[in-house]
């Protein structure tokens, strides 16, 4: 009788231990799935031409991905306006296109009217994946 009632407990924490185990596996599984939907976004054709375009202007004198310079990073602006989501494109192209003040302090965003209105929301678009 010990000898099954030890054998019973035995098995049942193998048992439990088993299926906690397969759970963190699960668990860590979909953490990593989402991780890699979330750190892949530089494969989207988006990422790619914003990026591009960004590189190819005078952006990169004002603005850093993570960091402040004379203007917002990119990733404040993302998350300034994620909620607005696609909504945000075209208000935000026009902002670079024709600049802008007081939404982020007191130093304006000089215009840039050579960007064209399409380039200027491909610019959008990568800046908003940031977030």
């Amino acid at each position: 009788m010990k000898r099954t009632f030890i054998t019973a407990i035995a098995f049942a924490v193998l048992v439990a231990c088993n299926n906690s185990a397969d759970k963190d596996k699960d668990n860590t599984s979909n953490q990593g799935d989402a991780k890699t939907e979330e750190t892949d976004i530089t494969s989207l054709p988006e990422y790619q031409e914003g990026l591009d375009l960004i590189s190819k202007s005078d952006c990169l004198t004002c603005h850093k991905v993570d960091e402040r310079l004379t203007g917002p990073s990119y990733k404040e602006v993302a998350q300034k306006y994620a909620s607005q989501g696609s909504a945000a494109v075209p208000g935000l192209a026009e902002k670079i296109i024709k600049g802008g003040s007081g939404v982020w302090g007191d130093v304006p965003m000089l215009p840039h009217p050579n960007i064209s209105q399409e380039d200027a929301e491909k610019m959008v678009k990568y800046i908003l994946l940031l977030k």
